[in-house]
């Protein structure tokens, strides 16, 4: 077995406040609804990706992060 393959999946950073603003980004995780969408069909790689796009979206709400 691929150490790729044994990988535990990146966990959803949901905190079920689902409310998407004017941008429609939610105001709990900050995922766009196409990435919150999409995320079961995210590879580990790509929800790094989205995650970290996702903190960079939160730190322009709250720059103390």
């Amino acid at each position: 077995m691929s150490e790729v393959a044994a990988e535990k999946p990146v966990p959803s950073p949901c905190i079920s406040v689902c409310v998407l603003n004017e941008e429609d980004v939610c105001i709990g995780c900050f995922r766009s609804s196409a990435e919150i969408t999409d995320w079961s069909q995210y590879s580990n790689g790509e929800r790094r990706a989205c995650n970290a796009r996702a903190l960079e979206r939160e730190k322009r709400v709250n720059p103390f992060l």
